[in-house]
């Protein structure tokens, strides 16, 4: 009898070509010369970092423009680079290992490597960190501990985090010890803290002064000192102010902390009442004057109508009788404005009117000593 044959698995040939062509592909790279070996992997990694680049990207960004928010938008356009670089970085890498190479030289290159893909990530995180806070603190229905507010306090508190596991990582890379160098950070950090101390007390209130917000960005404040302006940087060592003379004060944040501060723009709204003492003399008609009063402030657009201007009667003065116009304005900037446009005003109608604007009097009476006698 003849034997029967097994059948010829269909694709046996088609394999058996590809395991040959592998085979030649192996003999020929490892036959190639370390440099030619070493150029070959940066062209391939430089191909593969925008292949790679190109289809992560492209992927999350489809998945990105599906949602409703713009911050993974945003941040799929920050992960470009990174990608990229992270992947040609890997291949920089596997290019070194195939050169003959010193243990040290291989070192000490895989170790700068490192060094910039952990710059390359910190930089991305500090971007993405930031950005993600921004947007996080205008969704206020959601979110109440992040606010526009508090967000410089969260900048810094992340950048801190950040640069902290930047060097951390860098200290891996470059195969420091880090017990000793805690050991020493510890007690450096306590001849700091007696030689810094202003400078941390400066830290601590300006972190205090983010967390308890008695003031933010844009607010007009005045101290106890004097110094009226605009808050325009918080910072965790001082805070700065733009007073109306366009002057800027930088004010430590212990001092800030333990003086008195006026929030002018402080409460539900930023609108301020406005106080402006007129005095008359005595027999004027006062619902005349009051009327005039009121009629100049409801005059001015600048001038809220809720609550609507009124005037109060305040005194009985010793040359004349006091009175107050109260009007309340959109932003505390407005103030010396209002009082100069309406205190002219008042001046030019009580003069139009014939209304004594009361100032100090004295009579004298001279006798001489025959009339006495």
């Amino acid at each position: 009898m003849r034997a029967i044959q097994d059948p010829v698995p269909a694709g046996s040939d088609l394999q058996q070509t590809i395991l040959q062509t592998v085979d030649r592909i192996v003999e020929f790279w490892q036959q190639l010369p370390g440099p030619a070996e070493a150029g070959l992997i940066i062209v391939g990694s430089i191909l593969a970092a925008k292949v790679v680049d190109w289809i992560l990207v492209s992927m999350i960004g489809r998945w990105a423009g599906k949602t409703a928010t713009t911050i993974d938008d945003h941040l799929v356009e920050q992960l470009h680079r990174p990608v990229f670089l992270m992947v040609l970085l890997l291949g920089l890498g596997l290019a070194a290992r195939s050169l003959d190479l010193g243990p040290s030289t291989l070192f000490t290159m895989e170790a700068i490597l490192e060094t910039i893909g952990i710059f390359v990530l910190t930089v991305f995180s500090i971007r993405a960190s930031r950005l993600i806070i921004t947007s996080v603190s205008h969704v206020r229905d959601q979110y109440h501990m992040i606010q526009p507010r508090t967000v410089p306090l969260y900048y810094n508190a992340s950048l801190l985090l950040i640069i902290a596991a930047a060097v951390y990582f860098l200290f891996l890379a470059w195969e420091i010890e880090l017990t000793a160098w805690l050991a020493s950070a510890g007690i450096i950090g306590v001849a700091l803290s007696f030689a810094a101390k202003d400078s941390l007390a400066n830290l601590f209130a300006g972190a205090f002064i983010l967390a308890d917000a008695p003031y933010k960005l844009g607010d007009f404040i005045i101290l106890d000192s004097g110094e009226r302006g605009k808050v325009t940087q918080i910072g965790l060592r001082s805070t700065r102010l733009l007073t109306r003379d366009d002057i800027e004060i930088t004010i430590p944040n212990s001092v800030m902390g333990n003086s008195k501060i006026t929030n002018e723009s402080g409460g539900p709204h930023e609108n301020e009442r406005v106080r402006v003492p007129v005095a008359v003399a005595y027999g004027s008609d006062l619902d005349q004057v009051e009327s005039l009063l009121l009629e100049i402030a409801n005059s001015h657009d600048e001038i809220l109508n809720t609550p609507e201007p009124r005037v109060r009667f305040r005194s009985f003065g010793d040359s004349g009788l006091n009175l107050e116009l109260l009007m309340w304005i959109h932003e505390p900037v407005q103030r010396g404005l209002m009082k100069h446009l309406v205190g002219k005003e008042i001046y030019k109608c009580l003069q139009r009117e014939g209304i004594e604007i009361p100032y100090p009097k004295r009579d004298v009476y001279l006798k001489n000593k025959e009339d006495q006698q």
